[in-house]
């Protein structure tokens, strides 16, 4: 009688490529929503929008993945049925995740010019004021900042920073808006220069949902609204306000405007909120992206830059061009949990 042997084996092999074929797709899915989430319009649904907060991490969670799988698909035929397309799909991610943190920028520090029509902006979340004023009026002036926005910072300590500044030479009006007098957290201060010309503040506009915004508009009409922004963060009890504040902060991204401060939220949470493919929201476009520094995490401060999220940014409407920019990491001891951004911005050309 003929042997039965070959066709079982021929049937089993059939079985194990199968469930590799099932196990890839569920892995291939996986990736898309991680890697790619923007094509499902995933990008700032609850679950996938803290997954992809952290490309990096994500991505060498994943190579140590693939590199325990190697083992099997390498030493087994029935294993490399089960695991092969799997390990594939993987090795796709890890590589595309790589290539868009490549593009985004590495990290490549831009020293500003000394136009005199350049305004300089120094954005740091201070966690209810924890550097204290002689920090971050030392790191203002170290700058030379015309602009500081300081979320989680209140009144307080925001006229103890303009004194500083204005003893060294660098007066500052002094803007905060709070919501609750008890939580630091809860207030945002906006230092600007009387160099820029008088601002005033208005309330007209609506307000981020939980932590406040501070929108200033030249008191004559000449110059760049200036806001200081701080949407609340992604938690799961917060998704529907955090989407509600992306939303607003891009209606006010318009003419002439320059919005920094913690916006808790990464390039890929801002996909779709740009009016066209050279902005990311509203009609702002961002600093760190356009000088080769979208990948440097902002937070947390203390962990390897490109393994944090860059949520602290600086954006500007069409009229600025970005001639300087810097993620500063010399303050990653200074008590924050966020690390301080610099920009410098230029009237463009075709402003």
């Amino acid at each position: 009688m003929p042997s039965t042997s070959p066709p079982r084996r021929r049937s089993s092999l059939a079985g194990h490529r199968a469930a590799g074929l099932v196990l890839g797709l569920i892995a291939l899915a996986a990736a898309v929503v991680l890697g790619w989430p923007q094509l499902l319009d995933l990008q700032r649904a609850p679950l996938v929008a803290q997954a992809i907060s952290f490309r990096l991490p994500v991505a060498i969670g994943a190579t140590a993945i693939m590199l325990l799988l190697l083992i099997p698909v390498l030493a087994s035929r029935k294993a490399r049925a089960v695991l092969g397309m799997t390990t594939l799909v993987i090795a796709v991610f890890v590589a595309s995740t790589a290539a868009v943190l490549v593009d985004r920028g590495l990290g490549s520090p831009v020293a500003g010019s000394d136009s005199p029509e350049s305004i300089d902006i120094l954005s740091w979340n201070t966690r209810g004021d924890a550097p204290g004023s002689p920090s971050i009026a030392e790191l203002a002036i170290e700058v030379g900042a015309d602009v500081v926005v300081l979320p989680e910072t209140t009144e307080e300590l925001g006229v103890e920073i303009a004194a500083q500044m204005s003893e060294a030479g660098s007066p500052m009006w002094v803007h905060t808006h709070t919501v609750d007098e008890d939580y630091k957290a809860t207030s945002t201060t906006l230092l600007i220069s009387p160099d820029l010309g008088d601002y005033e503040v208005v309330t007209d506009r609506g307000d981020t949902s939980t932590l406040p915004t501070v929108i200033a508009v030249p008191v004559d009409g000449d110059g760049p609204t200036i806001i200081a922004a701080h949407p609340v963060s992604p938690t799961p009890g917060n998704m529907s306000a955090w989407n509600a504040d992306l939303e607003w902060l891009a209606q006010q991204c318009s003419s002439n405007t320059i919005m920094a401060g913690d916006f808790n939220s990464t390039l890929d949470h801002l996909s779709g909120l740009g009016v066209d493919d050279s902005s990311q929201l509203g009609a702002c476009a961002d600093a760190a992206l356009a000088t080769g520094n979208g990948s440097v995490g902002t937070w947390t401060a203390g962990v390897p830059p490109l393994l944090g999220a860059n949520i602290d940014r600086v954006m500007a409407t069409g009229e600025w061009s970005v001639t300087g920019f810097e993620v500063l990491l010399s303050r990653d001891m200074a008590g924050s949990d966020h690390r301080p951004v610099f920009a410098q911005l230029t009237p463009s050309a075709s402003g």
